[in-house]
């Protein structure tokens, strides 16, 4: 697994290393026209870059992704195809979130 440093764009600012500790962090498939998938992350803390996510991401998993803004939902992250298992194992991984914050839809 590829290591990625510097997600965390304030973490030299505060001088805090615990991941976060707000809320849950939603995991969703959503089906676009046919059979395309989208995998859509919903909930990561503001002090994370989420174009550096997506970015480490995009070359870890071999897909496509973006981040969008969205009115009622924030910033949320969009990766082509079922990601769910792979973005969660990996925020797991880099420490981004504990297992006890993800939830899969």
């Amino acid at each position: 697994m590829s290591t990625v440093q510097n997600l965390d764009t304030t973490q030299e600012q505060s001088g805090d290393n615990d991941t976060q500790e707000e809320g849950l962090v939603h995991i969703r498939l959503q089906q676009r026209s046919s059979r395309r998938m989208i995998t859509i992350v919903q909930g990561l803390s503001e002090i994370f870059d989420l174009k550096k996510i997506v970015r480490a991401c995009r070359k870890e998993f071999l897909c496509e992704g973006t981040v969008t803004d969205e009115p009622q939902q924030g910033q949320l992250i969009k990766l082509k195809g079922d990601q769910r298992e792979n973005i969660c194992q990996w925020l797991i991984d880099t420490e981004i979130c504990k297992p006890e914050q993800l939830e899969l839809h």
